[in-house]
Formats: C-alpha cells, sequence, structure tokens
C-alpha cells in the first residue's frame, strides 16, 4: 500500500481523554448498519500506526475482537453494561487502566459511539480516581470533553464509580475481582 491509505484513516470521534496516553472513539469500521469492513480496515491500519499499545472494547458484544488480533493489536474487552456485575467491570476496567497508564501504554477505549456508556464509565473513572471530588462535576468535564450530554444511563455508570474500592484497595483485590469477570465473560459465552 501506498500513498495516504498505507496510513489508514483515524476513527471517528477520536477524543484525547488524556493527552497521548487515553482515548476514546467510535467503534473501528462503524456500528450497527453503519459498520463497514473496508473503514474497520482503515481505521486499524491507522491505530497501529499511531501507536497505540492496546485498545480496550466495553461493548458487551465481542464484536471486532478477533480483528485485533489480526492486526496485531492488543485488546482488553471490559463490558459495562447496567446491571448485577456493573461494579465488577468497572473495578477491573479502573484498576487495567491505572496499570497501563502508569507503563506509558497509549490506550483506546470505545464503545460503539461516543455516548453515555463511555462518557459515564469516565467520568466515573475521574472521581474514582480522586481527579475531581464528585459524580456532578465529572458529569460536566466529561459533556464539555466529549460534545455531548450524559444522559441517565452514563450518570448510573459514572455514579457506581462511588461504590467501588479505592485505587490503594483494589491492588488487594485485583486478582480476585479479574478471576470473577473472566468466569462471568465465560459463563455468558456459553450462554450465547
Amino acid at each position: 500500500m501506498r500513498g495516504k491509505w498505507a496510513e489508514g484513516i483515524q476513527p471517528r470521534n477520536l477524543i484525547w481523554i488524556i493527552t497521548d496516553r487515553l482515548a476514546v472513539c467510535e467503534r473501528p469500521g462503524g456500528y450497527g448498519p453503519q459498520h463497514r469492513k473496508v473503514r474497520r480496515v482503515e481505521e486499524l491500519i491507522w491505530i497501529r500506526r499511531n501507536d497505540f499499545k492496546r485498545v480496550i472494547s466495553i461493548i458487551p458484544a465481542n464484536h471486532n475482537l478477533h480483528n485485533y488480533e489480526e492486526f496485531d493489536i492488543e485488546c482488553v474487552h471490559r463490558p459495562v453494561t447496567i446491571g448485577g456485575h456493573l461494579n465488577t467491570v468497572l473495578s477491573v476496567l479502573y484498576s487495567d487502566l491505572n496499570k497501563l497508564i502508569k507503563n506509558n501504554e497509549r490506550l483506546l477505549l470505545h464503545h460503539e459511539e461516543v455516548g453515555d456508556t463511555v462518557g459515564g464509565t469516565l467520568a466515573g473513572y475521574l472521581v474514582w480516581n480522586g481527579f475531581i471530588e464528585s459524580v456532578p462535576e465529572a458529569i460536566t468535564k466529561m459533556e464539555k470533553t466529549l460534545k455531548r450530554v450524559i444522559g441517565p444511563t452514563g450518570r448510573e455508570i459514572a455514579s457506581a464509580s462511588t461504590d467501588l474500592p479505592t485505587p490503594e484497595e483494589m491492588v488487594a483485590l485485583d486478582e480476585e475481582r479479574l478471576a470473577e469477570l473472566e468466569a462471568i465473560q465465560a459463563e455468558e459465552q456459553i450462554v450465547e
């Protein structure tokens, strides 16, 4: 491949949350009926060429996961949904983010679109880490950053962060929660 196509194309709605460390975007290739294989390939080329060390998918389904492997991009699947497992998923996800950012990895987190789930998840991350004191403040910050309103789903996800153990407590619980999350994911795949 030569020319501008060799560089790939930037994923839609790419927004830096922590400059050169953590960005968000919509699912590579688009979502729903707008998903295009050619676009996905071009966006994955761009992700790889721009030194993203890892993609973190928070989509409940396992869409695109095998495509990341094909493009030699490491990925982590942490499905964020409202329900009984939300606190477990958030605690593992937030711990992952802290570890990976400390290791100077360049991360790309995505859901189907950059909306409530992404905004609420990251607002919760800011509160959990102590970067911002309250959920309403964090929601306002994420709304300004993402340039969209965060609705009830995102607010519920962000609020869940206040029920999680602190980052320090999480270090001790890390291995236990990761094993629990992997068991949940394996159980859900058997059901599908």
